[in-house]
């Protein structure tokens, strides 16, 4: 029993804020009141005259409320802007339609000044009321292969009215037809089937179009009857539709569709394919992106094939704003697509036709249900650097603190509210914004400005006492005449500048005298430390208790903190005076400390160059030192090299050792190519510090013999010869191969040539026969 009474106290503490965090007051740079407003919401000024003590910045009267109450500053002195709620207009809600506007929202404007950062709430009540008025407008798909949902829906027309009369009395209902956009590849563009894009048998069969509006917003049965059943199928290519085409034309000729300023506007869009969107139209080359504008001319889209379909966001926010609400009715193939678009659409539903239709009138009417009992109070318009949260007061209620507040299961008749969270973030001048329940046309208008300056009731007279009768009160600091400066306008400044004597207490243009000090005449006078030490410094920049510290003393005890960095006194060393002076761990075996290639700090080498502990002996990282000082060796060694013409200040750093047979010390033995080419053995021993070394030359250089010049010049000569040769046997045979080419291409022509056997009549024989007339033959 003592348990549950214990937690119960826990709870109702903690009910009544007794347990929350303290509230805290963030300042920077506060010089006036104003500044203090602009700091946080939770800043607050104290002005009090003779608040702040001698030396002290005024800034000090900026704090939370305790703190302030804590030093001394009373309730009537404190300064603190509020938010300010002011209600313009509040008409009460409607319960029924009636000829006037009805009201479904209240209050209907108001103006609120608000300190930035400290948020303001009020609430919202809603209430749709009976009989509310409903346009329909229905969007069907005329493709091919809707051709028996078109029949159905020729005879729902009875039905269709019947359900709107169910919901209200004051029903329309419109109708427009759609199929995609005449061109290739959507559609296909050969004149005939231009004109009969059906099946050849199917007789009833209109030309291809992208949208028309047939059925302008009517309450006649009979003439949406008339209407729907003089429509006939037509046809396209591919599977999507040009659905967002039509929509988009639907939402923006308003006159043609014939939507009212006050009714429910639905858009039921019957379909069994998916939809073409921003982008598709490249397959057609149309580049011209969608324009939101309504080009509707004899009751079709004019621009079909000019602009681009429309994007999902640009005909959701386009929706939004003509307060239409789409109901998908589509086929069970297609139904993940549009639940994905619905989505994206604020205030949209999804439901499955059967294959021929026959249900859209259930389907309409659950769906326009849910759509009705669903209220989503949002905002548009929103400024900069302000924020909006609502939390829902209703049965079904959605999360609270969300950009936009949901309300299910609401029936008609039902009043329901929301609390609304204002908040802006900085100062600003006025600007407005718009609260409304999505599909209703009802807004609440927020005219918001920022409250960021201190109303103070600061003394009359010009030349107060406090001032030093040279200046006078505001928020309890003084303001001084021309010519003075000062907390109290004590110091004379002459014809110089206030400002420029101020900018010289600030170090490297920073805060003044750090913020430890007060500036007077262009100096500083800094405060004292909690201790009672005081700062000081040219910007009372030193503090003599921030010195590291080393087991919980300040300096280790060992030494005195000067401007943050300790002095230690004789015997000890290290930044907190932690160590007691030794350099036996840093010393070589030569007695050299570090190798002088680093320094001893808490007995211990830090070393540079790369070099590592213990002694700094070895580097790693550093360049070869057989490499590095070859040209040293080479022109020490032998006179010649890179070095040669200035050896002795170039090679300073080696100090030569004459050669003997062995060595003692430790060194490092080099093998290396010279200038020349030449290979020279040398050790190399590094002295105490960074460059320093002692070399030896072990032998004298191995150079490459000389190359011969008459085996070159014999070999060069006989390559050249061995090279011509070489060529002109290379053309000979290309030339042998040319011929050999032209030979056999003239033989295979001479066997396919065909001879004439006819003698020549112009050819004589060479040997002519003369018969002698007086032989005989005897």
């Amino acid at each position: 029993m003592s348990r549950l009474s214990f937690l119960f106290l826990i709870l109702l503490v903690a009910r009544n804020g007794q347990c929350q965090p303290e509230r805290t007051c963030i300042k920077s740079m506060v010089n006036s009141c104003d500044d203090c407003i602009r700091s946080g919401p939770y800043c607050e000024w104290c002005q009090k005259l003779n608040f702040t003590k001698a030396g002290e910045q005024e800034a000090v009267r900026c704090d939370t409320r305790s703190q302030l109450l804590e030093r001394g500053c009373t309730e009537d002195q404190i300064i603190s802007p509020k938010n300010n709620l002011n209600i313009q207009k509040d008409v009460g809600l409607s319960t029924s339609f009636t000829n006037q506007e009805p009201v479904q929202l209240r209050p209907q404007r108001i103006h609120l000044k608000l300190r930035p950062g400290l948020p303001a709430t009020f609430s919202v009540s809603f209430r749709r009321v009976q009989g509310y008025p409903v346009d329909l407008y229905y969007l069907m798909d005329l493709s091919y292969s809707m051709k028996d949902d078109l029949e159905n829906v020729k005879k729902l027309g009875k039905d269709l009215f019947a359900a709107l009369k169910r919901i209200t009395e004051h029903g329309q209902i419109g109708f427009g037809a759609f199929v995609d956009k005449t061109v290739l590849p959507y559609t296909n563009t050969n004149a005939k089937k231009l004109l009969k894009p059906c099946d050849e048998n199917d007789q009833q069969c209109q030309p291809a179009f992208g949208y028309r509006h047939v059925l302008s917003m009517t309450a006649q049965e009979n003439e949406f009857s008339r209407k729907v059943t003089e429509q006939f199928i037509s046809g396209n290519l591919d599977p999507p539709e040009g659905s967002l085409d039509a929509m988009m034309q639907a939402s923006v000729c308003w006159d043609k569709i014939g939507w009212r300023n006050s009714s429910t506007r639905l858009i039921v869009l019957t379909t069994d394919a998916g939809f073409h969107m921003a982008g598709d139209g490249k397959l057609a080359g149309i580049l011209e992106p969608n324009d939101d504008q309504c080009h509707m001319e004899n009751n079709l889209y004019t621009k079909s094939s000019q602009l681009d379909y429309p994007s999902v966001g640009q005909l959701a926010m386009r929706l939004e704003k003509s307060n239409i609400q789409p109901i998908f009715a589509v086929t069970k193939d297609v139904e993940s697509v549009y639940k994905e678009l619905s989505k994206m659409i604020p205030k949209s539903e999804v439901g499955v036709l059967n294959s021929d239709s026959n249900n859209v009138v259930q389907l309409i009417t659950n769906a326009y249900n849910r759509l009705s009992s669903k209220v989503t109070l949002t905002h548009e318009n929103l400024p900069d650097n302000v924020r909006v949260s609502y939390t829902p007061k209703c049965p079904g209620a959605g999360p609270a603190g969300d950009v936009s507040g949901v309300c299910s299961d609401v029936r008609v008749g039902d009043e329901i509210s929301f609390d609304v969270t204002v908040t802006a973030d900085k100062c600003m001048e006025e600007t407005s914004f718009t609260i409304s329940p999505l599909g209703i046309r009802d807004t609440l208008t927020v005219t918001l400005s920022t409250n960021c300056k201190c109303q103070c009731n600061d003394p009359s007279e010009s030349n107060h006492p406090l001032c030093s009768a040279k200046g006078r009160v505001s928020c309890g600091v003084c303001s001084c005449s021309a010519g003075f400066i000062g907390q109290f306008c004590e110091c004379s400044v002459g014809n110089k500048d206030a400002t420029s004597l101020r900018a010289s207490c600030r170090r490297n243009n920073g805060t003044e005298c750090e913020g430890r000090g007060d500036c007077v005449c262009g100096r500083c006078q800094c405060h004292t430390t909690k201790n009672g030490n005081s700062y000081h410094g040219d910007f009372c920049e030193c503090d003599d208790e921030e010195c590291e510290k080393f087991q919980n003393k300040l300096c280790g005890g060992n030494g005195k903190c000067n401007c943050g960095k300790c002095e230690c006194n004789s015997g000890y060393e290290g930044s907190a005076c932690q160590c007691v002076e030794s350099k036996e761990a840093c010393r070589a075996a030569d007695g050299s400390v570090c190798n002088g290639r680093g320094q001893c700090k808490c007995n211990r080498c830090d070393c540079i160059n790369g070099y590592q502990r213990p002694r700094c002996e070895e580097c790693p990282g550093c360049p070869d030192s057989c490499q590095s000082k070859l040209n040293c060796i080479e022109c020490l060694g032998f006179d010649s090299g890179p070095f040669q013409k200035n050896c002795s200040e170039a090679c300073t750093s080696i100090k030569r050792k004459q050669m003997v047979k062995t060595f003692s010390f430790s060194s490092k033995l080099c093998n290396q190519k010279d200038s020349e080419s030449c290979w020279v053995k040398f050790r190399l021993k590094q002295l105490v510090g960074v460059d320093n070394y002692e070399a030896e030359i072990l032998d004298e250089r191995e150079c490459p013999e000389p190359p011969s010049v008459a085996a070159i010049i014999g070999g060069s000569v006989a390559a050249v010869a061995l090279i011509g040769i070489l060529l002109l046997l290379l053309i000979k045979l290309l030339i042998y191969m040319n011929d050999l080419k032209e030979f056999r291409k003239f033989e295979n022509e001479k066997k396919k040539s065909k001879w004439a056997e006819a003698d020549n009549p112009l050819f004589q024989n060479a040997t002519t026969t003369i018969t002698n007339p007086t032989f005989t033959g005897e």
